[in-house]
């Protein structure tokens, strides 16, 4: 039973480093469309620029998922 809860807390682990890293991604692309909101953009680099990071958050959002379904596992949630 320990072997179980420390891998579901080694997943958990997993799963919170990798939100860290998407979530920065995500901000970066966004702030990458902000900060070219007043030059002159190519709308096809824009366009791409945001689908990239909706796709980033959407990931995000199954993550969570997961994250909050090892949670309950663990008895955390």
């Amino acid at each position: 039973m320990d072997v179980d809860r420390a891998a579901l807390r080694d997943e958990l682990r997993l799963v919170d480093e990798e939100l860290a890293g998407l979530r920065r991604m995500a901000a970066e692309l966004r702030r990458q469309v902000g900060e070219r909101a007043d030059a002159p953009r190519d709308a096809a680099d824009v366009a791409a620029t945001i689908t990239a990071a909706e796709e980033q958050e959407a990931f995000i959002a199954v993550l969570e998922a997961r994250r909050e379904k090892l949670r309950q596992r663990l008895g955390e949630g």
